[in-house]
């Protein structure tokens, strides 16, 4: 009895129990817990101090996200529970590989990996996931569109400009270019005469919403691209491409002129253009 009453005493021993309770709280509510204090709370305990009830309760917290991402692949040819199955290996991945330290929200992080094992799962299976024809058919009008309003505006179009040229919304054209790898026909690097330009390109408007799904893969391969650049090209492309900063915000913040953001920018984007493929994957080659 006493041995008890001294472990009820104990702070570390207060604070598992209060842990408890809080987790047994998170099941009671029966969804996806996403916010992000007790998230980053979580991934404290599970980095710091090996807790691998926080990482349980990581896992159960974000399979919502799990069941959203798989949604998108369904009714071609798999059991959604059977790609539901596989996000969650994608998402367990993604908890024990994610850094809180780099300071990217968990939910951005994990998206991509969470994507990657649902298509590889389907490309192991040897199976394409088909595209319909209304996208592919836009697709075509994309990139008819686009070479159109290159040499009219003198400059690459933005994804807004491409929609209102065809008539149709940004995320219809956003989904068309997905789902048929119609990217590659859009430079990653808005165009423009001067070196203050700040016209939006496809990845500008990717980096500016971060809750928009479909640039996640692009994130994946913008991270992967610049693994090897110097601190500062890395810090100034995240800044620009994950952060959704302008260029003179990311001059003020380095303490430097924005001119010379906009040479580091170039400079930096020709290197990760040369690493990227046509289809959007990292040309070994090209490192």
């Amino acid at each position: 009895m006493a041995g008890a009453l001294s472990s009820l005493s104990d702070p570390e021993e207060r604070a598992r129990s209060e842990r408890r309770r809080a987790r047994a709280r998170d099941r009671a509510r029966g969804k996806a817990v996403w916010d992000k204090d007790r998230t980053r709370e979580l991934f404290r305990l599970y980095k710091e101090e090996g807790d691998e009830d926080a990482r349980q309760q990581l896992i159960m917290n974000h399979l919502n996200l799990v069941r959203f991402l798989a949604s998108k692949f369904k009714n071609r040819g798999e059991p959604l529970e059977d790609l539901i199955q596989v996000g969650t290996i994608g998402l367990i991945k993604a908890i024990d590989r994610f850094d809180p330290s780099r300071g990217l929200e968990f939910t951005t992080y994990a998206t991509p990996t969470i994507m990657g094992e649902i298509k590889r799962h389907f490309r192991d299976k040897g199976w394409s996931v088909r595209v319909p024809r209304r996208l592919q058919e836009l697709s075509q009008k994309i990139n008819q569109a686009n070479d159109e309003l290159t040499r009219e505006l003198q400059r690459s179009p933005s994804v807004e400009e491409i929609a209102h040229e065809l008539g149709a919304s940004v995320d219809e054209v956003l989904e068309a270019m997905e789902s048929s790898s119609a990217y590659s026909s859009v430079p990653l690097e808005g165009g423009g005469q001067g070196d203050d330009d700040e016209a939006p390109s496809v990845i500008d408007h990717y980096a500016s919403i971060d809750q928009d799904l479909a640039a996640s893969d692009d994130r994946m391969i913008l991270e992967e691209a610049i693994a090897d650049f110097s601190p500062r090209e890395q810090e100034i492309i995240r800044m620009r491409f994950l952060e959704g900063m302008t260029q003179v915000e990311i001059a003020k913040r380095l303490g430097i002129s924005q001119v010379q953001v906009s040479r580091l920018l170039r400079r930096t984007l020709q290197r990760v253009q040369e690493k990227i493929d046509p289809e959007g994957l990292i040309n070994k080659k090209g490192q």
